[in-house]
């Protein structure tokens, strides 16, 4: 197992055990998470513990067009249930992901010290969110690193919520549409998932995801 030291470095990906862990310790500043998602990696850790990277032997990815979508969500995006917007509150969409009840979980994994390291991401245009509104209040969202950025058309999916029916899968929907049109390769969804499994999103292996970084 590897411990990061104050240097802007990681091990190569083909040392992460077989769970996906990595390395533990470094920084979430701005220049190592940079280098992390360019490299195939991301931090996943709970409140207190150390921070943890990992680069998963299977990853879960969507590739823009095979985004499925089914008859009751095309009705619902069909008549316009809900107002979509990219970027216009990056921070009530972490915020509430942060927050927001997942059934099956004790807590969030985003720390205080990753909403920050995050919202700092967004304000030099590298992360990135889809908003859901229903009259005129925030009910959904996601939000990601957009390494197009980094000239790699990957959008590394982070985090999604949902306050009320189908609007997570809204976001999913519209951001998938939106990169295709706009020529990105694929969307990281990092582990398996089975509400994005239905919704296209499928496991590659990390070699093959790799690929698409460079």
């Amino acid at each position: 197992m590897h411990i990061l030291t104050k240097k802007i470095a990681f091990p190569n990906t083909n040392q992460s055990n077989e769970d996906g862990l990595l390395a533990f310790g470094g920084d979430l500043s701005t220049e190592r998470l940079l280098l992390a998602y360019k490299s195939g990696i991301f931090p996943w850790f709970n409140p207190g513990d150390p921070i943890v990277w990992y680069a998963p032997n299977d990853r879960m990815v969507l590739f823009p067009n095979e985004i499925k979508i089914s008859k009751s969500m095309r009705k619902i995006i069909k008549n316009k249930k809900f107002a979509i917007t990219f970027n216009q509150n990056f921070e009530a969409v972490i915020s509430h992901c942060k927050n927001t009840y997942r059934k099956g979980q004790d807590g969030t994994w985003i720390t205080n010290e990753m909403k920050q390291a995050y919202i700092k991401l967004h304000k030099l245009g590298v992360a990135k969110s889809v908003e859901v509104w229903l009259d005129n209040e925030l009910v959904g969202g996601l939000y990601g690193i957009d390494l197009k950025t980094q000239n790699i058309p990957v959008f590394c999916g982070e985090s999604m919520f949902s306050l009320v029916s189908n609007a997570s899968k809204t976001a999913f929907i519209f951001l998938a549409n939106k990169l295709e049109k706009e020529n990105y390769k694929l969307i990281d969804c990092q582990v398996y998932n089975e509400h994005l499994s239905s919704l296209g999103a499928r496991e590659i292996t990390k070699t093959q995801f790799e690929k698409y970084l460079y």
